[in-house]
């Protein structure tokens, strides 16, 4: 209900935006190569409590990107090689969002995606069980099957006429 109806629960995105101004030497000159990555970021999550994991770290010419995604969470640091000025828009999503994201995996790390993918296979393995064991009950054998042709068959009809 949350994935397909999520205004109806009352999230709301919230937008924050910042200026600031960090040590040009860490960005400035020529070559790429010479920018402080690691310094940049620590920074950034330092003096703006920044969370997520970093998800991008993009060099231009004249401006660099960082990126910090999690679940429910996003931040955009935009910055000026030249002067050292940026520019931050921090969104963040309530507790709809976050359940949202943490049910898809979105930004959410290796751990969580493990996490899912075990849950998954469980699920898959008790739905099995619970219809080898019904073959095995003779008065609800017959029952049984026809309620999961009938599902198989609804759950078909409806992406034909809905999706397809």
């Amino acid at each position: 209900m949350t994935l397909n109806h999520a205004e109806k629960f009352g999230d709301e995105m919230r937008t924050a935006q910042q200026k600031g101004l960090m040590r040009a030497d860490w960005v400035k000159g020529p070559d790429s190569s010479r920018v402080a990555r690691l310094e940049v970021v620590e920074w950034l999550r330092s003096r703006h409590r920044l969370r997520g994991r970093l998800s991008d770290f993009r060099i231009d010419d004249g401006q660099i990107g960082v990126s910090f995604k999690g679940p429910g969470y996003a931040a955009d640091v935009f910055i000026d090689r030249a002067t050292g000025a940026y520019d931050l828009t921090e969104t963040t999503s309530g507790f709809v969002g976050v359940i949202n994201d943490l049910h898809k995996g979105r930004d959410t790390g290796r751990g969580w995606s493990n996490f899912i993918d075990i849950c998954a296979v469980l699920l898959v393995v008790v739905s099995l069980t619970g219809f080898v064991l019904i073959l095995f009950m003779k008065k609800k054998r017959v029952g049984g099957i026809a309620v999961a042709v009938c599902g198989l068959f609804i759950a078909w009809l409806v992406y034909e006429i809905w999706i397809k």
